[in-house]
């Protein structure tokens, strides 16, 4: 049975990232109410028909398989708090370039998994919730899918963003030009990270030890 097919909660002590569905819609416009501010590089809608189809384009593209869209629950607050994925799962093609490989082992799981549409509330942001949503993704990709490379990105302008990333321990690959229409209307450039599989033993347990602080 293919592992990718099949919908999983990643649950912490802080945070529950439980696979989205369309009764998540007002849970996450109750996220998305208030401060909007830290919003402005990341596409977050404001009310109901425009998270209703933010939710259904989510859902068309897990059926698809290339995206596995989460909400973000915090035990704390009893309430969804933003939302996460992974997307852009890719399973490269090893019996063309690597004859001999055990390629049976790989097509049912990605080589890579990138992390993103990422968001949280104002009250959410800078707390456990982030890091330990990062830690049971990682610790999927890695641990669960054994993928080569984790990828995040976010809008090279959003400073915050980036600097949480590189907390994460990713490695800044470099900045795409022009990547993207941006959130705020503009074009957007994309500030590339990555962490490879060797190195996610050491982040792992720097996330861990963040977390017992």
């Amino acid at each position: 049975m293919d592992p990718m097919s099949q919908r999983f909660s990643l649950e912490g002590g802080h945070v529950h990232l439980l696979p989205m569905g369309p009764e998540h819609v007002d849970g996450l416009l109750d996220a998305a109410a208030g401060d909007r501010s830290t919003f402005a590089y990341t596409p977050v809608p404001d009310d109901r028909p425009g998270m209703a189809a933010y939710v259904d384009k989510a859902l068309r593209k897990r059926a698809a398989g290339f995206h596995e869209p989460f909400v973000t629950w915090s035990v704390a607050d009893r309430r969804i708090v933003g939302s996460t994925r992974f997307y852009d799962l890719a399973t490269w093609n090893w019996a063309d370039h690597s004859p001999g490989t055990d390629v049976d082992r790989r097509l049912d799981r990605p080589d890579v998994a990138c992390i993103g549409y990422t968001w949280l509330e104002p009250r959410a942001q800078r707390t456990p919730v982030n890091t330990e949503a990062k830690l049971l993704m990682m610790g999927h990709a890695f641990e669960v899918w054994k993928v080569r490379v984790v990828r995040i990105q976010t809008d090279a302008r959003n400073t915050r963003s980036r600097r949480a990333i590189e907390r994460l321990g990713c490695a800044l690959d470099g900045v795409i030009r022009a990547e993207r229409p941006a959130a705020d209307g503009g074009v957007r450039d994309s500030a590339v990270y990555s962490m490879l599989d060797q190195e996610w033993p050491v982040h792992r347990q720097r996330l861990i030890d963040r977390l017992s602080d």
